[in-house]
Order: C-alpha cells, then sequence, then structure tokens
C-alpha cells in the first residue's frame, strides 16, 4: 500500500509538473520566492494593528509569530529526521520534470507550505469575524504552495502534509490566543 501511495504521489507530481510551460515560469519563480509577498505580510500587520489598537495588537501579531516559529522549527526538525530527497534530486525523476529550482535541504514536508498556511490560518481566524473577505487571504498559500511542484522541488504529498500541519498549528495557537485577548 505505502508503495502505491508513493507512485500516485510521483505521477500526479509529474502530471502536475508537466503542465508547466516556459512562458510562465519567471511567474512561478517569482511566486515561489517569500520576498515577492511581502506586501502582504505588510498588509496582515496592517490589519492586525488597526483591527486590534495597541495592547491586543501585540498580542495578536506575536501570537502569529510564535506560530510561524513553531512551524518552521517542526518543519526543519521533520525534514532532518525523514531525510526525504527532493523529487529534482531523484536521477530517475530529473528526465521526467521540469525543474527550475535546486533547494539543498530535504523535502518532506514543505516548509512553504506549512508556514504560509500557518501564517493564513491565524490571520483568517483572527479576522473572519471583522470581515469575510478575509478569507480570499488563502489564495497565497495554494499559489505559494502550488509553485514548488511547479518548480519541480516538491512531491504533492509534502505540500498536502506541510498544509496540514501549518494549519494545525495555526488553529491551536489562536486558540490559545483568543483566550489571552478575552483576558484583556
Amino acid at each position: 500500500m505505502w508503495d502505491t501511495l508513493k507512485l500516485w504521489d510521483r505521477e500526479l507530481l509529474v502530471f502536475l509538473n508537466n503542465l508547466g510551460s516556459e512562458p510562465f515560469d519567471a511567474f512561478w519563480i517569482f511566486v515561489t520566492q517569500i520576498e515577492s509577498w511581502t506586501p502582504l505580510f505588510l498588509f496582515f500587520f496592517g490589519i492586525i494593528f488597526y483591527n486590534y489598537k495597541t495592547r491586543k495588537g501585540l498580542v495578536v501579531f506575536i501570537f502569529l509569530l510564535i506560530t510561524f516559529g513553531i512551524t518552521l522549527f517542526l518543519t526543519d526538525l521533520t525534514k532532518e529526521f525523514v531525510e526525504r530527497l527532493r523529487p529534482n534530486q531523484i536521477t530517475s525523476l530529473t528526465e521526467l520534470i521540469r525543474s527550475l529550482q535546486n533547494p539543498p535541504s530535504y523535502s518532506f514536508f514543505s516548509g512553504h507550505a506549512s508556514s504560509s498556511f500557518a501564517i493564513t490560518t491565524f490571520i483568517i481566524c483572527a479576522f473572519r469575524s471583522y470581515s469575510k473577505w478575509i478569507y480570499l487571504t488563502i489564495i497565497w498559500p495554494m499559489l505559494f504552495t502550488f509553485s514548488r511542484i511547479y518548480i519541480g522541488v516538491h512531491y504533492p504529498s509534502d505540500l498536502m502534509v506541510g498544509a496540514l500541519i501549518g494549519t494545525i498549528i495555526a488553529f491551536v495557537m489562536f486558540k490559545i490566543c483568543k483566550k489571552i485577548l478575552d483576558n484583556l
């Protein structure tokens, strides 16, 4: 059964990765870079302090940073423990996929997926009562995560697990944050 799941993971990667074409490469390389999302992070920072004001805003911001830190720590720890090679590091796959980057770290699970879903889920939890438009921020981690398949550095399972882990961490951390906010 495990071998079947790995085969499906590999086949889905090859299929999705091969949907890419050279005219779109620059766009997806831009999307996969964390620096490209700086305006979104500034927006998140602004709405935190606009809606929660100074003291509560500081608590929300600190918990968002803690959420991000825990997610990165768990991601890096898991990568070093599992040591799954990236698809573009597997000789049999390099002939089947388009690889646009070559990160030196391991593949499982995706830090792009875990951190972007953690940040976005936390923000959605914090602002869903202020505006339903906040749900549109989910577009960011979806694009950010898909970019990792497009450039050939992650299997779909790396991304799904990363998204799940990041989402769970965000829910737990926001629940703790909410209890603190309710006592302020």
